[in-house]
């Protein structure tokens, strides 16, 4: 009953959380111009910009994922979900307050700062809470929920900017995330692959196992040491690979799939306003197509049926096909169409986290999901340093060839190379239950 009190409030904790993440996104992109090009549709400044920020933040999220993965498993998932949540404040104050282009700045320099260390963050602790907690015959369908729950707050937050103007939009993210930040802080109960912290990360107090109060110096700098053993170095991340086929395989399509996603919203929502005049109540429309879309929670009951890895490959199909459509866009109405087709590519993320969570033990959680979460931010590194590039040159006036698509062309092949590696994927035994004999070992 406890367990399902602590999943009740992370579900809570995520839908907060991502209601104001969201909220922002449909009016970043106009702020974003009115402060670097004020009046025009195109701005080669604003994409390499943006294209920049996004690398710098994955190289961040590169080096921090595993390891907030890793000492989640030996501190608690609560107390590192402390420090993203309370980061991701500082930013929408600062467009709260003003967007002129001396803020701007600040908020785009704060992003890139504080983001390495936020993105992905939440959504990969709230994975490994969920393993945690959860049997593996039913984490499939509990990921699925949990991906659910964040299109629900994904369509709410965007629902509500199409009607709130920018200065608004910002002010309530704001107040949404401290919301957030105090909820999970207040009610959700702490969760590690076993109950024994060693110690909280976040201790008001340093009281010795006898109690008088004082600290000792050598076993202070004891669990110092065992605190930097337990960053994963990259042999320990070469281990995870080999360890199984299956979870080198999901390894590789998490790469391809968000190499192919973070292209898709770095260039998307540029192309759409240079080439159709879109604003922010337009993205907001065609974010909360794609949300609704998401909240059809299909995944429970598609999961035991289908079968993951070819639910897997069902997304990345449609994945594809929807960036293929994107490109050739002919009409204002054409990327609305496109949107509809995330009903089946919201599958993709929850299959790979469950194929993943099913090929480690109880005790690696936080590792494996951290590991993956890398791979993404790999990705999140490439993708603009890629993309970004051809979008601006095909949105210019000197660009080779008029295909104001060809970037979002080149994103769907990325994503065709995902869905290929997918349908190898061959259901493969749950491994979990042989390690958990290896909990003594991480928390020794």
């Amino acid at each position: 009953m406890e367990k399902l009190s602590g999943l009740s409030h992370l579900f809570m904790t995520i839908f907060l959380h991502t209601f104001a993440t969201f909220m922002v996104i449909p009016g970043i992109t106009d702020v974003t111009m009115a402060a670097l090009c004020p009046g025009k549709d195109e701005c080669s400044l604003a994409i390499y910009l943006t294209g920049f920020q996004q690398a710098i933040i994955g190289l961040g999220s590169l080096v921090m994922m595993p390891i907030v993965g890793n000492l989640s498993d030996k501190y608690g998932r609560k107390a590192l979900l402390t420090v993203p949540m309370t980061l991701t404040i500082i930013p929408f104050a600062i467009l709260a307050y003003s967007r002129t282009k001396g803020f701007f700045y600040a908020y785009y320099v704060l992003k890139m700062l504080t983001a390495m260390f936020c993105e992905g963050t939440v959504h990969c602790l709230s994975l490994a809470y969920v393993a945690d907690n959860v049997p593996e015959g039913r984490r499939a369908s509990t990921f699925g929920i949990l991906s659910g729950i964040a299109s629900c707050a994904f369509v709410g937050g965007t629902l509500s900017a199409r009607f709130l103007s920018t200065a608004s939009t910002f002010q309530i993210a704001t107040v949404i995330s401290m919301v957030s930040a105090v909820y999970m802080r207040v009610f959700l109960p702490d969760s590690t692959a076993n109950d024994n912290l060693t110690t909280p990360i976040l201790s008001s107090g340093k009281i010795s196992a006898g109690g008088d109060g004082i600290v000792n110096g050598d076993e202070e700098s004891d669990k110092k040491v065992q605190t930097f053993k337990t960053m994963p170095s990259i042999e320990d991340m070469l281990a995870l690979l080999k360890s199984s086929m299956t979870f080198s395989q999901a390894a590789i399509v998490q790469f391809f799939s968000n190499l192919a996603d973070v292209g898709l919203h770095a260039s998307l929502m540029y192309y759409l306003k240079a080439k159709f005049h879109y604003n922010k109540n337009q993205f907001a429309d065609l974010m909360v197509i794609t949300g609704v879309a998401g909240t059809l929670i299909l995944m429970p009951l598609l999961a035991p049926v289908v079968g993951e890895e070819r639910l897997l490959s069902v997304g990345l199909f449609f994945s594809c096909a929807h960036m293929f459509v994107y490109s050739i866009a002919w009409s204002a109405w054409v990327p609305y169409t496109a949107a509809v087709f995330s009903l089946l590519y919201v599958f993709t993320q929850p299959c790979i986290r469950s194929i993943v969570s099913k090929q480690v033990g109880p005790c690696e959680q936080g590792k494996a999901q951290g590991f993956i979460s890398g791979i993404s931010s790999f990705a999140n590194v490439a993708s603009p340093l890629v993309f970004s590039p051809l979008t601006a040159l095909f949105l210019s006036d000197e660009a080779p060839f008029y295909f104001p698509g060809f970037s979002i062309m080149c994103v769907a092949l990325a994503s065709m190379v995902a869905f290929v590696q997918s349908l190898m994927i061959r259901a493969a035994p749950p491994i979990s239950s042989q390690r958990t004999g290896n909990c003594d070992n991480i928390v020794a």
